[in-house]
């Protein structure tokens, strides 16, 4: 039912930093081809621009390539000259390659930045399914980037259609120029054509940019339940959270009443001890008709100045780890013990009693009940039930 709620709920809210980091984690992140493309024509354009300013020591490094393959008349091996013409051509290569490769990786950085994932590139047979390739294909996303692409061929072909109309003189003199000099030219000759093309290109890729981010974090988007689901996730549900808080005043409030229960100590009657871990000192005047209560008891440290409290007031301390547990497990400060320790207790305070006389007798064997004998973090011990 719930499921059904969601997903009818309209989906409005912003997502998630949570969401955004997630969908990054399985590779998608906002990206444009058109700022591609700019950024890639950019480069290109750039390096025309560097060939046509160093055309005449291009032309001749690649005739000295070529040339060189002959050079077995000078006396140097084919082989060596085909090694060095190899050489000169992939450093050629490099020039044009990183130029546009660092350019690429740092338009993908301003664009969504650069995210990696194996989830991406895992095999999917969606991906090679045609029903879902037309899908795709015929999709909003799809009509928007076919109309895009019109757009963009439209409004370049128009541009620089009007810019060569107006210049078909200029244009019609090239060819009967030589390959430098016609180089050299248009060098000169289409500044104002490429200045244009390029703003025409960065409007383009500006607006394509802001709609993918705009369709990325609108793809993206939560309702109110995948919100409260998420907050579920990272923080709990407010019935847990709720729960733990109170859980954590119960131990302060715990806390704080066993240390201020040290100033009785020197009341007790005896010290039930674990034999350091825990003490609970305990209150019983003989021939009364109530159970005995507790006075004092803690753990560790509280513990520790129980027992050193109880030395100095000559209280018998008493050593039995199970019964000190099931004492500090299910007792409270200020109140009588568990009936279900009546009997345990009272061996143990029998016991006490008589040595306190000077009685000579042998320590009893006292036994609890299987739902009273605790582990130090206060489960049941299994072994002893």
């Amino acid at each position: 039912m719930s499921d059904q709620n969601n997903s009818s709920q309209e989906k409005t809210e912003q997502p998630t930093q949570r969401k955004l980091d997630k969908a990054r984690d399985e590779g998608k992140s906002v990206t444009s081809k058109e700022m591609y493309v700019f950024s890639s024509i950019v480069m290109m354009l750039a390096l025309f621009y560097f060939v046509a300013m160093n055309h005449q020591q291009i032309i001749a490094s690649w005739k000295n390539i070529f040339f060189s393959l002959d050079s077995v008349r000078d006396g140097i091996s084919p082989l060596v000259a085909l090694n060095e013409a190899i050489q000169k051509i992939l450093i050629f290569i490099l020039l044009i390659g990183i130029p546009i490769l660092i350019v690429t990786i740092f338009t993908q950085l301003f664009v969504g930045g650069i995210t990696f994932s194996f989830k991406a590139i895992a095999w999917k047979n969606s991906k090679f399914n045609p029903i879902e390739w037309l899908k795709r294909t015929f999709s909003i996303k799809g009509l928007v980037e076919l109309v895009k692409s019109i757009l963009k061929v439209v409004l370049l072909f128009g541009i620089g259609f009007y810019f060569l109309y107006n210049e078909t003189t200029k244009l019609v003199q090239l060819s009967t120029e030589t390959f430098e000099h016609a180089v050299s030219t248009s060098a000169s000759f289409f500044p104002l054509l490429i200045l244009i093309l390029i703003i025409a290109l960065l409007i383009i890729g500006i607006l394509d940019w802001s709609w993918q981010k705009y369709s990325f974090i609108k793809s993206l988007r939560m309702n109110r339940q995948d919100l409260k689901d998420e907050s579920k996730e990272t923080e709990g549900s407010p019935e847990v959270k709720a729960k733990i808080r109170r859980l954590q005043y119960e131990t302060v409030r715990k806390a704080v009443k066993q240390a201020e229960s040290l100033e009785n100590v020197n009341e007790a009657s005896a010290i039930i001890v674990n034999p350091t871990h825990f003490a609970v000192a305990l209150k019983y005047d003989v021939g009364s008709i109530g159970a005995p209560k507790v006075l004092a008891m803690g753990r560790g440290n509280i513990a520790e100045k129980i027992i050193e409290k109880g030395k100095d007031a000559d209280i018998f301390i008493y050593r039995h780890k199970f019964l000190a547990r099931a004492l500090y497990f299910t007792s409270d400060i200020g109140e009588e013990i568990s009936d279900k320790l009546y009997t345990a207790v009272a061996i143990a305070l029998a016991y006490i009693y008589k040595i306190n006389k000077g009685e000579d007798i042998i320590e009893p064997d006292i036994q609890l009940p299987k739902e009273l004998i605790f582990n130090e973090d206060g489960t049941i011990n299994e072994k002893k039930s």
